[in-house]
C-alpha cells in the first residue's frame, strides 16, 4: 500500500524539492502551505505521517501538532527546525512530535528519517512478534493486544513510549546508552540530537509510570551509561 505524508511547509520552493523527493521514493504527497491547511488535511486525509514546518503564517507548527495530538492523532510527526532555535526542538518533543530534523537539513537524512518513522509505526517493525506478556513489577505489557499496564490499570502511550517500553521490559536490568535507544526504538543511527531526543521522551514516559518522576524508582538512570529498567 502506498503511503501518503503530508508535507506542512509554507515556502513554495522548498516544499516542491521536498515533494519530488518523496514522490521518487514513492510516497503520496499532500503539501498544505499553512497551519490550518494542514489541520484540515490531518482530519480528512488522515496520513500516515506529517513532516512538519515550525515556522508557518498563521499557526505554529507547536500549534499544530499540539491540537492534532489533543484530538487523538497518533500518526508519526517529524518537525522541521532552525539550527539555533534550542527550544524549538524540546518544545517539538514536548508537545508530541515523534522527532525533528534540523535545518539546513539533507534530503537522504530526512528520507532516511522518514523511512525509519513509517517502519516503526506501520512496517515490519511496528509491533513485536506475538509473545508472552512482559513483567517487570507493577509493569505489564501484552505484546498481542498492544497494551500496558501499570498495577493493573491501562497506560495511556504514544507509540514512541509505546516502544521504549517494550524495549526495556525485553532487556530488564539492561543499560542502554541514547545512541543505541535511538538505533534500536526509533529506528536509525545518529549520534546527533539523540540526547535531546531521548531525554525528553523518558521523561514522559516517567510521568506515566513513576509515583514521583523526579525521583523514578522503575526506569533508572544510569550514571555514564544511559538508562535502564531495574529497581533504583
Amino acid at each position: 500500500m502506498q503511503q501518503t505524508i503530508l508535507l506542512v511547509e509554507d515556502e513554495r520552493a522548498v516544499a516542491r524539492g521536498l515533494e519530488y523527493a518523496l514522490q521518487n521514493e514513492g510516497y503520496t504527497v499532500l503539501w498544505a502551505q499553512s497551519g490550518r491547511a494542514a489541520l484540515d488535511l490531518a482530519r480528512t486525509k488522515d496520513p500516515h505521517l506529517i513532516v512538519l514546518d515550525i515556522r508557518l503564517p498563521d499557526l505554529s507548527g507547536f500549534d499544530v501538532c499540539r491540537t492534532l495530538r489533543g484530538e487523538g492523532k497518533r500518526q508519526p510527526i517529524l518537525m522541521l527546525t532552525a539550527r539555533d532555535e534550542e527550544m524549538d526542538k524540546v518544545l517539538g518533543l514536548e508537545l508530541g512530535a515523534d522527532d525533528y530534523v534540523v535545518k539546513p537539513y539533507g534530503v537522504r537524512e530526512l528520507l532516511s528519517r522518514i523511512r525509519a518513522l513509517l517502519r516503526r509505526a506501520y512496517g515490519d517493525l511496528a509491533q513485536p512478534a506475538a509473545s508472552a506478556p512482559l513483567r517487570y513489577g507493577p509493569l505489564e505489557l501484552d505484546p498481542q493486544r498492544m497494551v500496558a499496564t501499570l498495577n493493573g490499570e491501562p497506560l495511556d502511550l504514544t507509540p514512541i513510549e509505546y516502544r521504549l517500553l517494550h524495549h526495556f521490559l525485553c532487556n530488564p536490568e539492561q543499560p542502554f546508552t541514547r545512541s543505541q535507544l535511538i538505533e534500536q526504538v526509533w529506528g536509525y543511527a545518529s549520534e546527533v540530537e539523540a540526547e535531546r531526543t531521548v531525554d525528553v521522551h523518558i521523561r514522559h514516559l516517567r510521568q506515566k509510570i513513576e509515583a514521583d518522576p523526579g525521583v523514578p524508582r522503575w526506569l533508572v538512570t544510569v550514571r555514564g551509561a544511559g538508562y535502564k529498567l531495574g529497581e533504583g
